[in-house]
């Protein structure tokens, strides 16, 4: 195959590897693959390695099940069977949501759960109602629209076909509790239904939302706070970035993928001798143009990265704004290339018109989520992605 030819820009390739179960020695597979793009002379210093946190909290064998869950709920809240709780801002998800909520329910199976949803869609883009839907109903964010407000004939999500009112309600009472969901945009009106223990279940805005409602006194977690320490299978994350694995567990995102990078960094270097960066990522942070839908269900893109990566961002000159403004000066096109050369070894403050609409984006978000597109969320057995010419010279 041979080395990639200097015209080429940024590239990334899916690796494939075998399968991965729990135990298996992910380090060592990396390596062994990487040894082998290596031998065809595909490795260099500077290329970032990019593996997908499933095959990590796989080989982790980071699973939970619904009884931990539920148990881990009940401890943490000091509540009851016979409790009543509410979930705030789930989103929308099978894949995501439907076994958390079932763990959730299985906490109080003598008591009830009430769901508060956010409308017209969940906080990645997943709708409940139409658009224009509350409007029409004369509800404001503030306001709550109940399910008899909405009537038999519900919105169906408009991708996968599934009423998730109907389906989060069934997973409540199979768990033998009683399920009262509402939906309303102010994460406030939760309290006002008597609840013994709220759990926060948005992910990106979760923080903001914990922030309000421990400020009035409510006893109150996040996703995060759940299966979030061990003994047993845990991860840093709880169950945010958590995936349905079974029909009574679920796989947590990895642990301490931090480490696991730099691991794979360290071998590499000592048994390949190329220095790399390395990334644990998830889901891609991207927006389908189409739907509206934003993939990123994860908490991050990366959820693990090596230090040669953080806190960095990707900056550039505005090549398009720089070629027009020296040809509307009269210069030949040698002269504009010798120019851009010369200005791309220049700093240049964010500000400037040289810079004007290249906003500067942390790389970590970058790489990982062209990784998440290159090997895409229906999986196409490429867990290890190569990005080639997007950082150079990083040790």
């Amino acid at each position: 195959m041979g080395r990639i030819p200097d015209y080429f820009g940024v590239s990334a390739f899916g690796i494939k590897m075998g399968v991965i179960v729990p135990g298996t020695d992910l380090i060592a597979m990396v390596c062994e693959s990487l040894s082998n793009v290596m031998k065809d002379g595909f490795l260099d210093d500077g290329d970032t390695i990019c593996i997908t946190e499933s095959v990590v909290a796989r080989a982790q064998n980071n699973f939970v099940t619904v009884e931990d869950i539920a148990l881990e709920v009940r401890n943490k809240m000091g509540i009851k069977l016979d409790s009543k709780i509410g979930v705030l801002f789930p989103i929308l998800s099978r894949n995501r949501f439907s076994l958390i909520m079932k763990g959730l329910a299985a906490a109080v199976p003598e008591g009830e759960v009430l769901v508060q949803l956010s409308f017209p869609a969940d906080e990645v883009g997943n709708q409940i109602l139409p658009y224009d839907y509350a409007e029409e109903l004369g509800k404001t964010n503030g306001d709550t629209i109940s399910l008899d407000e909405i009537g038999p004939n519900r919105f169906k999500h408009p991708i996968t076909g599934v009423d998730y009112i109907d389906l989060y309600e069934n997973l409540i009472r199979n768990e033998g509790s009683k399920p009262h969901i509402i939906l309303n945009n102010d994460p406030l009106a939760i309290g006002e239904f008597g609840l013994d223990g709220i759990i926060v279940a948005s992910i990106h805005s979760r923080e903001r939302s914990r922030k309000k409602l421990e400020l009035r006194g409510y006893n109150c977690i996040t996703l995060q706070d759940i299966c979030n320490q061990g003994p047993g299978s845990w991860s840093e994350w709880g169950l945010l970035g958590s995936n349905l694995s079974s029909a009574n567990k679920l796989k947590l995102a990895p642990r301490e993928a931090d480490q696991l990078a730099d691991q794979v960094q360290a071998r590499v270097r000592a048994e390949i001798g190329k220095n790399i960066q390395v990334i644990v990522y998830g889901d891609g942070a991207y927006c389908d143009p189409s739907t509206g839908i934003y993939e990123l269900a994860d908490p991050k893109p990366a959820l693990g990265m090596t230090r040669g990566l953080r806190g960095k961002y990707r900056e550039g000159l505005k090549y398009k704004y720089l070629v027009d403004k020296m040809l509307d000066e009269g210069l030949e096109i040698d002269k504009i290339e010798l120019s851009l050369q010369a200005q791309k070894a220049q700093k240049f403050s964010k500000d400037s018109m040289e810079t004007e609409g290249t906003t500067p984006r942390k790389v970590e978000d970058l790489i990982a989520s062209l990784a998440d597109l290159v090997s895409g969320s229906a999986d196409a057995a490429t867990p290890l992605i190569i990005v080639k010419g997007f950082i150079n010279g990083i040790a």
